[in-house]
C-alpha cells in the first residue's frame, strides 16, 4: 500500500489509501503486452484437415493411349461410283440403306452418248490403221520417210487406246456394284444431267466390315504399332465394358496437314450391336506395360506451377507437400516416377485443402 495525502475543499488534509497491483500495472506497460504471447499460442495450434488417404502402390501398370474416332468402312469393302462422262440419269435401281450384292445395278444412264463416243472411237482406229498400211507401203517403196512409218504407228496406238476407253465407258453406262453390302449414299436424280465433275453419286459398303480411325498427336501415336489391342466405347467417358474390340492395322507416316494429327486406322473384330459408318466412338491402344510402377490415385495430384505434388502422412498423422515427376495415367491412377515409394501414404480426397504439418484425420464418406 502507497500513503497519498491531499487537501480536502474544507481546508484540511486527508488521507488516502489506494490499492494498486503490481502485478497489472506491469503487465499493462510492458511494450506489445499480449499480442505477441497471443501469437505464439496461435502458432502452436495444430491445423487438422478431414482427409482421405491412400498407399502408394506397386505393380504391374497397363499403359494406354486415348483418342476420339469415326467408324468407317474397310478400304477393300467400300466403292463410290459416279458418271464418267456427260449424260443424263434414265433410271435408279435402289434407295440409301437398300442392300444389294455384287454386280447389282445401281444407276443406269442414258446410252446415247456413251454409243457415239464408241462409235467414233472404232471409226478413228479403222482410220488410224489404214493410215499407217498406208505409210509402212510407201516407205517401202520408198516415198516417205521411215519416221512417217512410226508416226502412222504411234497414231493408232491412242486411236486403239480410246476404243479400249470408250468401250469400257459404254460398259460403265449402267452402274453396278462391285461388292456386296448396303448402299450408303445415293444423289442420283431420274432425269437429271450428270458429269464427272459431281463427283460419286452412289456408295456401297460392307457393314460386317468396319474399321475406326483415330486422329493423334505425334507424341501419342509415337509408340503406336500395328497389332495392338484397341478397347472402343461410344462415348470420351469409356465406362462399362466396351462396345467394340479391335486391334491396329495401320499407323500414318505423316502428320496431316489441316488437324496436325496422326491418322491411326484399327480393324474392328467384334461389337456388343452393329456399328454405324460415321459414328463417332472413343478407343483406347494398350501400348504396353510397365512392370513395377508407383501409383497413386489422381486425385492426390495437386498441380504446383509446371510440375504436381503430392501430401506425403507420416506417422503422426501429418502431411507434408512433396513435389513428384508424374509419369503414365490411366483413367483412375498416375504413375510417379520420382519423389514417391511405394507404401507411402498420401492424401487423396481432400489434398487440396492440406497445407504442409497439417494433422490429418479421416473425412466423413
Amino acid at each position: 500500500m502507497r500513503r497519498v495525502t491531499f487537501l480536502s475543499p474544507f481546508g484540511g488534509p486527508q488521507l488516502a489509501l489506494v490499492a494498486v497491483s503490481q502485478l497489472a500495472l506491469v503487465v499493462a506497460c510492458a511494450p506489445g503486452a499480449g499480442g505477441d504471447e497471443e501469437s505464439e499460442v496461435r502458432s502452436n495450434v495444430q491445423a487438422v484437415v478431414g482427409a482421405r488417404t491412400a498407399i502408394a502402390a506397386v505393380g504391374p501398370l497397363a499403359i494406354s493411349v486415348g483418342a476420339l474416332g469415326s467408324v468407317v468402312p474397310r478400304p477393300d469393302h467400300y466403292a463410290a461410283l459416279g458418271a464418267l462422262a456427260a449424260t443424263r440419269v434414265t433410271r435408279v435401281f435402289v434407295t440409301a440403306g437398300q442392300a444389294v450384292g455384287r454386280g447389282d445395278s445401281l444407276i443406269q444412264f442414258d446410252r446415247g452418248p456413251f454409243d457415239a463416243a464408241l462409235k467414233s472411237a472404232a471409226a478413228a482406229v479403222t482410220v488410224a490403221q489404214n493410215a499407217r498400211d498406208r505409210a509402212v507401203r510407201l516407205a517401202g517403196e520408198g516415198i516417205v520417210p521411215r519416221k512417217d512409218v512410226d508416226q502412222a504407228g504411234a497414231d493408232l496406238a491412242q486411236a486403239e487406246a480410246a476404243l479400249v476407253a470408250a468401250q469400257r465407258n459404254e460398259e460403265l453406262a449402267t452402274l453396278i456394284a462391285p461388292v456386296p453390302g448396303v448402299v450408303t449414299r445415293m444423289t442420283a436424280v431420274l432425269g437429271e444431267a450428270v458429269d464427272p465433275s459431281l463427283g460419286p453419286l452412289v456408295a456401297v459398303a460392307d457393314p460386317s466390315a468396319l474399321d475406326v480411325v483415330f486422329n493423334l498427336s505425334p507424341s501419342d501415336a509415337g509408340p503406336v504399332r500395328a497389332g495392338m489391342q484397341v478397347a472402343i466405347w461410344s462415348s470420351a467417358g469409356a465406362v462399362g465394358a466396351p462396345l467394340a474390340t479391335g486391334a491396329v492395322d495401320a499407323v500414318g507416316a505423316a502428320v496431316d496437314s489441316a488437324t496436325r494429327a496422326v491418322a491411326v486406322r484399327a480393324r474392328i473384330a467384334s461389337s456388343l450391336r452393329p456399328l454405324k459408318i460415321g459414328e463417332a466412338v472413343y478407343g483406347r491402344i494398350a501400348v504396353g506395360v510397365h512392370p513395377r510402377a508407383v501409383t497413386v490415385p489422381l486425385e492426390a495430384l495437386v498441380p504446383e506451377g509446371e510440375t504436381f505434388k503430392v501430401f506425403v502422412v507420416d506417422s503422426a498423422r501429418r502431411a507434408f507437400g512433396r513435389t513428384v515427376t508424374v509419369g503414365a495415367r490411366t483413367d483412375a491412377v498416375a504413375e510417379i516416377t520420382a519423389g514417391l515409394v511405394g507404401g507411402e501414404t498420401v492424401v487423396t480426397y481432400g489434398a487440396y485443402g492440406v497445407s504442409d504439418s497439417a494433422k490429418i484425420v479421416p473425412a466423413k464418406p
